[in-house]
């Protein structure tokens, strides 16, 4: 990634540029337009898809009229709580609050305002979050909500040019971004001259020297973000001399089938379910969340566990895409018996048939377990039990660029810049400074939530 001074003219000109067609960058070009600007969105791919579309697709905002009608009191403010409570106080307060009192607006702009119709995830919690409100499409699929961001686009006649890889941004004399050079398939460039210019390129888990450099405990892991995400906000953050923040945070999941590649939503964790070894037995609190169960689950035997429910659970799970996927592959097995279930995993039949009784035990006391787990009031496991075999990846970084709470850039000595913004994964989240800083449902607050703000900005 490259800078140079800007040319005397460009070519072609808009007033605000968005580099990347991932949420991020839909949310940033439909406000954008909202706000009577004039648009273009350059992405490197040949479809936009983006991080976005390898997740549940979940926004998590506090306030809605989704969580009301559940019957459901909650508020920015007590989301601003969970997120410090879960990042060890260790995010930027202002970003925080930034975020979640954004981010409610902005689901009731997609559902009130362009149409989509998303529903609040009701029967199951998710880690850290002390009230439900994951909001999504009816399918719990993120790759239905690019498609459905894409065609908001389209509809709105908001040009999304794609296999565009934006490798140049230029400069004027006052060190501001006036553009960029964008490489076309053919190896020719076209340059493009913006009033402003929003980097929604997302993070850097497909460069794997940054990752090795930054994250080297995840640096061997399965890595199940997208392929396009190289890290190049970073590279014109150097370019720049601009400041970035939480390098070293990242989404880490312990709950992928392995080795079909099918992410297994940590429903079947919170609903009742553990998980065990090889050998097994269990070896750690699966309620702490599943970012940081990449690296439990690593660090076992062969780097793979096995998660264990029941089919109560499965039908819990079974509204989102991804599970029916693993379901339709024959990763999820079922058995009448815990004895059976190992059978099919080849795993110790007596070590397995005693540490679910023991976990058993456990829930019906109502105290913690060993490893510190109470299982609440979630119903004992009944037969047919299932079973998954899974490993653990790294999702998406979630350390990026410094911003304002207005989502502009900042320059190493600590000034804002003008012309030039970040969102989603391209600029630094909300997650403290490692993985277990991870609350469920940050990376897409990140996205819509900065996206929104950002797009929204004058010029």
């Amino acid at each position: 990634m490259s800078t140079r001074p800007a040319p005397q003219s460009f070519p072609v000109s808009v007033e605000t540029l968005v580099i990347g067609a991932g949420a991020a960058g839909m949310v940033a070009a439909l406000s954008a337009q909202e706000a009577s600007q004039e648009v273009l969105v350059l992405e490197r791919d040949a479809v936009p898809a983006g991080s976005t579309a390898l997740s549940a697709g979940l926004i998590p905002a506090a306030g809605t009229a989704q969580q009301r009608a559940a019957g459901i009191e909650d508020s920015p403010a007590r989301f601003a709580e969970d997120i410090q409570r879960k990042a060890h106080g260790e995010a930027d307060p202002a970003l925080v609050r930034a975020l979640t009192e954004a981010i409610p607006e902005a689901v009731a702009w997609l559902t009130d305002g362009l149409g989509l119709p998303l529903t609040l995830v009701e029967d199951f919690d998710y880690p850290g979050h002390s009230r439900r409100r994951m909001h999504g499409l009816p399918d719990r699929a993120g790759a239905s909500l690019v498609d459905a961001l894409r065609s908001l686009c389209e509809a709105r006649d908001i040009p999304i040019v794609c296999d565009r890889r934006v490798e140049t941004l230029f400069t004027d004399a006052a060190g501001e971004v006036a553009g960029a050079a964008a490489r076309l398939p053919d190896g020719t460039a076209e340059e493009i001259g913006a009033r402003r210019v929003i980097l929604a390129c997302n993070g850097y888990g497909g460069d794997k020297a940054r990752v090795a450099r930054h994250m080297p405990q995840i640096a061997e892991a399965l890595y199940f973000g997208h392929a396009g995400n190289t890290g190049e906000a970073l590279g014109w953050a150097e370019a720049l001399g601009l400041k970035t923040a939480q390098l070293g945070a990242y989404q880490g999941h312990g709950n992928v089938a392995h080795p079909h590649g099918i992410l297994i939503t940590w429903a079947v964790i919170t609903e009742g379910g553990v998980q065990v070894n090889a050998e097994g037995r269990r070896f750690w609190n699966e309620a702490q969340g599943y970012s940081e169960a990449a690296r439990a689950v690593l660090a076992q035997p062969g780097g793979q566990a096995f998660t264990i429910f029941d089919a109560r659970i499965a039908g819990v799970a079974r509204q989102f895409a991804d599970f029916r996927a693993a379901e339709a592959q024959g990763a999820v097995r079922r058995a009448e018996t815990p004895e059976a279930l190992a059978k099919l995993f080849d795993l110790p039949a007596e070590a397995l048939a005693r540490t679910m009784a023991e976990a058993e035990a456990a829930r019906a006391s109502g105290a913690a377990d060993t490893f510190g787990r109470h299982f609440g009031a979630t119903p004992p496991l009944a037969p047919p039990y299932c079973g998954v075999r899974v490993t653990g990846a790294l999702f998406h970084t979630q350390g990026g660029l410094a911003v304002t709470p207005e989502a502009r850039a900042v320059r190493a000595d600590g000034r804002a810049m003008h012309s030039l913004f970040a969102a989603g994964g391209a600029a630094v989240g909300v997650s403290g400074s490692g993985d277990s800083g991870y609350l469920s449902g940050n990376g897409l607050l990140a996205a819509v939530g900065l996206g929104r703000i950002a797009g929204r900005q004058p010029l």
